[in-house]
């Protein structure tokens, strides 16, 4: 079914610290996820009503998607779902979603299901029952029970025809601004169906809501590898994992030549499909002559935040002849671990020799390999 949408994103988030729209969730603007949610449904166009003074945040937020187009909101949600609603082309029997930019979580399966109800209703919203007791109370003081039997909880996207929607605010005239656009159909004698809500389709109202729509984003699994190998030269010392060893040779490289933070970086990388090290830092680029790797690893890591992801743990293995790796494993854990903010227990450093088998056997050179596991948003 054709539909259009009016995307509701111009709210201060006060009770959240800020405008919540624009802020991250798991690595993306708040907006955004419904934006791709409303067109990943088939909208033929989405109107993003926005506050005042937000157009910069909306186009960093929203940039690279089709068919969406803002304009700007008034003091109450009824005035920024009003000009939303204004804003859209179509004729009188278009169906129009309107929707709280505040809840990001939207599937495609709520969205098919108000829809369908738009067929042969004026109104559709999506609601849940509610399951816990309710009390009413005065301050702290308790002062009675409230009937839960016929109590539903209203979420968005709420769905109307274009026209009948328009005409249902022109004739509401009530003092107060109505709760929603259910409220406002309803009140013109239009008949409102109720269908399944989503119990991930919360509203961000607090700071703490946050963290619970972490916990909600549907997560995948990513494992890359890493690997990574220096000739010996002359030197004093020797750089592996983050931490300087003294040895009577050094690793020979553009950087510091760490091979073990050299691998570890890699397998991060991979596992976002990033690409390698030497696609960030070229050993060709002179600015990066002797630099500390721990550079390199840190803005891996910051790669994998940005998608809204998290490193889970990393496994590097050295392999060499000399030095022994074991006197100074466990302030290469902690090193890494510091460097990626993990615990100490998602870190692992092992080291082997080849039974002085190939170039590592030879004392020619160090090599290592390592293991990142990675989780990102599905």
């Amino acid at each position: 079914m054709s539909f259009a949408a009016v995307l509701v994103a111009a709210g201060t988030g006060t009770r959240a610290g800020g405008a919540k729209q624009w802020r991250l969730l798991g690595g993306k603007p708040v907006a955004r996820w419904s934006l791709e949610a409303l067109l990943r449904a088939g909208a033929q166009e989405v109107v993003v009503v926005i506050g005042q003074g937000q157009e910069a945040e909306a186009d960093r937020a929203l940039g690279g998607l089709r068919n969406w187009r803002v304009v700007g909101g008034g003091a109450a949600r009824a005035d920024s779902v009003q000009a939303g609603l204004t804003a859209l082309v179509g004729p009188d029997d278009l169906p129009v979603l309107v929707h709280d930019a505040a809840r990001p979580l939207l599937s495609p399966d709520v969205i098919a299901r108000v829809l369908e109800a738009v067929e042969t209703a004026d109104g559709a919203l999506p609601a849940l029952p509610v399951a816990d007791s309710l009390r009413r109370a005065s301050r702290d003081r308790l002062e009675g029970s409230v009937d839960r039997d016929g109590v539903w909880r209203a979420q968005t996207p709420q769905g109307f025809r274009l026209g009948a929607i328009r005409r249902a605010y022109a004739a509401w005239r009530q003092d107060e601004p109505p709760t929603d656009e259910a409220e406002v159909m309803r009140a013109a004698g239009g008949d409102v169906r109720m269908v399944a809500g989503d119990p991930r389709l919360m509203k961000l109202t607090y700071p703490e809501d946050f963290t619970l729509a972490e916990a909600l984003i549907p997560r995948r699994i990513r494992v890359g590898s890493g690997f990574d190998a220096h000739r010996w030269g002359p030197g004093g010392s020797v750089w592996l994992c983050g931490v300087e060893i003294p040895h009577d040779q050094t690793l020979i490289g553009h950087s510091d030549a760490d091979a073990g933070l050299h691998a570890l970086t890699d397998a991060i990388l991979g596992a976002i499909g990033e690409g390698d090290i030497g696609d960030h830092f070229p050993p060709t680029d002179p600015k990066w002559k002797g630099a500390s790797s721990d550079r390199f690893l840190v803005h891996a890591a910051d790669l994998v935040r940005a998608k809204g992801g998290r490193i889970v743990n990393v496994d590097v293995t050295l392999i060499c002849e000399r030095p022994k790796v074991k006197p100074h494993r466990q302030a290469m854990r902690e090193r890494i671990a510091a460097l990626l903010d993990l615990p100490l227990d998602a870190v692992s450093v092992k080291a082997t020799t080849t039974e002085a088998m190939g170039f590592t056997g030879r004392g020619e050179g160090l090599a290592s390999q390592a293991l990142a596991t990675v989780e990102t948003p599905a």
